[in-house]
């Protein structure tokens, strides 16, 4: 074979011990600082480090007169470490809860205040949620988009509902509804009484305008280019406020205001050109720490939303 193969040696559990004191003595900057909550001398300490350092063959830090300081090999190791022992809690948790009844909070986050038809749809999921594991604690609340993302990367939710418009790394997502978003104005704006061929393109680029608070996608950004973007509105009811006031048009899913248009209080501009397609997105963490609890809402979702009206 000319060279030998290198195989990595096994982790044992004195190279565990090892790692632990080593991540100790780094949150706690120092030996002398890290004396008390190891309950060990910081003799004692030099010397773990040191049998640490021989066996990966490292130098992890530097300790002298300019105080204790990682290396850049040092740096890399902690980090590692702190992966290593995410993991092993991970493995601890996930072993743990085989074969044993969920317990607990099943936390589920939505960007955009429910219309009528996604009442109903959640109201199905929480009744498939609430007949398979009645014990839970359900927690259903509506939050802006970055923290329902920040909480599935953390593990403090389980699902998000959200617009898709970016992909964040780390977490999945699954398309589970889609419809058309229209541009549209309320009875108290000046174009409610015009025709849509008396509404100009040239009239629209300088007519003030909602821009949605969030990156949409390239078909909608497109359209977002052709007008005058003045306000913003991250949901689709403060959306629906600002166009209502009469100062704004913008766009809202046609389901969402399906009564203003019966009513007459809303109109829809240029259907055939001025719209494109909203996109709603279940989004969970590729690795979270409580897989049975994501596993459980996916399977409700896919019952309620694959399901015929």
């Amino acid at each position: 074979m000319g060279k030998h193969s290198i195989i990595p040696k096994a982790i044992t559990e004195y190279d565990l011990r090892l790692l632990r004191i080593f991540r100790t003595v780094v949150e706690n900057g120092g030996f002398s600082a890290s004396e008390a909550e190891l309950g060990v001398t910081r003799s004692t300490i030099s010397v773990h480090m040191s049998n640490l350092e021989s066996r990966m063959k490292l130098k992890l830090c530097s300790r002298g007169r300019g105080g204790f300081a990682l290396t850049e090999d040092g740096q890399a190791v902690y980090h590692a470490c702190i992966e290593l022992f995410d993991s092993l809690n991970d493995f601890s948790l996930l072993v743990n809860g085989l074969g044993k009844e969920l317990s607990g909070e099943l936390i589920l986050l939505c960007a955009d205040q429910l219309d009528s038809t996604m009442q109903q749809k959640l109201a199905k999921v929480v009744q498939y949620l609430h007949k398979k594991e009645p014990q839970l604690h359900l927690i259903l609340d509506g939050e802006a988009i970055h923290n329902i993302e920040r909480s599935l990367l953390q593990d403090k939710a389980h699902v998000g509902l959200l617009p898709s418009y970016q992909q964040i790394e780390g977490l999945s997502y699954q398309t589970i509804f889609s419809e058309p978003i229209y541009l549209c104005c309320s009875s108290n704006h000046l174009y409610f009484e015009l025709s849509d061929e008396a509404i100009t393109p040239e009239m629209l680029a300088r007519t003030p305008s909602i821009h949605p608070g969030i990156d949409i996608d390239f078909e909608g950004r497109e359209q977002l280019k052709k007008l005058n973007l003045s306000a913003k509105a991250y949901q689709f009811d403060t959306r629906k406020t600002l166009i209502l006031s009469g100062c704004y048009i913008g766009y809202l899913p046609q389901s969402y205001i399906q009564g203003e248009l019966e009513s007459e209080k809303m109109r829809i501009i240029h259907s055939d050109s001025a719209s494109y397609q909203f996109n709603l997105s279940m989004v969970f963490k590729k690795s979270p720490r409580e897989t049975s609890k994501v596993e459980l809402l996916k399977a409700a979702f896919e019952a309620v939303f694959s399901s015929k009206p």
